[in-house]
């Protein structure tokens, strides 16, 4: 369950990732949950994984009928990870469990270091943050160690990984995540 703001960089990351994945033969299906159109599944698509487009018409997360209803369109036995992308927002989506097993925020530094801090649900649910755009870290403002330090005063056990999705910088380091999991089930 990938969540974060609007231009976080969750579809950006999701498309390396699912390449990645791609290489070493793990197959992909995705989710995407919007509030209107199809731009990231469309995006995905090209990729040639399997994608379900929700539609929420207003509502600013995903529900677990509605990713019942995704899954029932996909051939769930021919997929090893499904990633469910979130509507873009750091409040609504931490607030409904889905079923999902693993929750990843996707924060940018662009959105400045304090955001652990003001919104606490969305760290505290999360097992990892993908730290994007650090490929920016030169020219924005940003403090690293005060936002390691802010998320893990939320969550002492999360993990930090910090990515760009534009360079692909560090995404090994979120495929090696996922195959982990996929050793430990």
């Amino acid at each position: 369950n990938l969540m974060g703001s609007p231009g976080s960089g969750k579809t950006s990351i999701l498309e390396l990732t699912i390449r990645k994945l791609k290489e070493k033969n793990i197959t992909c299906g995705v989710i995407e949950g919007d509030i209107a159109g199809t731009f990231d599944s469309e995006r995905i698509s090209l990729l040639e994984v399997p994608v379900v487009q929700i539609n929420t018409g207003g509502a600013c997360h995903l529900e677990a009928m509605m990713i019942k209803k995704g899954m029932e369109q996909l051939t769930l036995n021919e997929i090893k990870v499904l990633f469910v992308e979130n509507v873009g927002n750091l409040v609504c989506p931490a607030e409904f469990k889905l079923g999902i097993k693993y929750n990843v925020t996707v924060a940018s530094i662009t959105e400045g270091e304090e955001k652990p801090l003001k919104y606490p649900l969305m760290y505290s649910v999360s097992q990892l943050v993908l730290l994007n755009k650090i490929d920016l870290l030169k020219a924005i403002d940003f403090d690293t160690e005060k936002f390691y330090q802010y998320a893990r005063k939320t969550n002492p056990d999360i993990k930090i990984i910090p990515v760009s999705g534009k360079t692909g910088d560090n995404i090994n380091q979120f495929v090696d995540f996922i195959e982990e999991q996929l050793l430990i089930q």
